[in-house]
């Protein structure tokens, strides 16, 4: 007959689960998103939307696989979040002058009239997110979190293209 086991203090605890890395960045990325969804609440859109339109203010004329390697978004993640963009105006979706197969990406006026609105909104929230730390440990903890992305992007089935990224134009 097996043995009757009580839980002990430390095995009824979560706290184990609750301080993994893992978990912690999760919860970090939950907040982050409602954080972001209560500021920006009346332009409807979403962080990955806002995403998706910073990149293509920024490099206009990319095509979905770029854009989708800019981000580390998969894509079908990208296609869903471009055709709900685009349906709402906010985005254009053209043929490109050299291949007729390649869909150049640019955002519209409503697109661009939307990230100024939007930008003060997603300052806030960064700025609300950021708020539990000291102001000299902000910085820091924005590179320790850099550090770690960096180091294991390639590991991640959707990489982000880093290199691309950061090139000028």
């Amino acid at each position: 007959m097996a043995a009757t086991r009580t839980p002990s203090a430390k095995a009824s605890s979560l706290e184990d689960i609750y301080r993994r890395p893992g978990f912690m960045i999760r919860r970090a990325h939950q907040i982050a998103v409602a954080i972001f969804l209560e500021e920006a609440r009346e332009s409807r859109i979403t962080p990955t939307q806002y995403g998706v339109l910073l990149i293509l203010e920024r490099r206009p004329g990319i095509d979905q696989n770029t854009l989708a390697r800019l981000l580390g978004l998969d894509r079908s993640t990208t296609g869903m979040v471009v055709r709900k963009l685009a349906e709402r105006g906010l985005l254009a979706r053209a043929t490109g002058a050299g291949d007729l197969r390649r869909r150049e990406l640019r955002v519209t006026r409503p697109g661009a009239a939307l990230l100024d609105e939007i930008g003060v909104s997603a300052r806030r929230a960064q700025q609300r997110l950021l708020s539990p730390l000291p102001a000299r440990e902000r910085r820091r903890f924005l590179e320790l979190l850099g550090r770690l992305a960096e180091a294991f992007n390639e590991t991640t089935r959707v990489p982000v293209d880093y290199v691309a990224g950061l090139k000028r134009g």
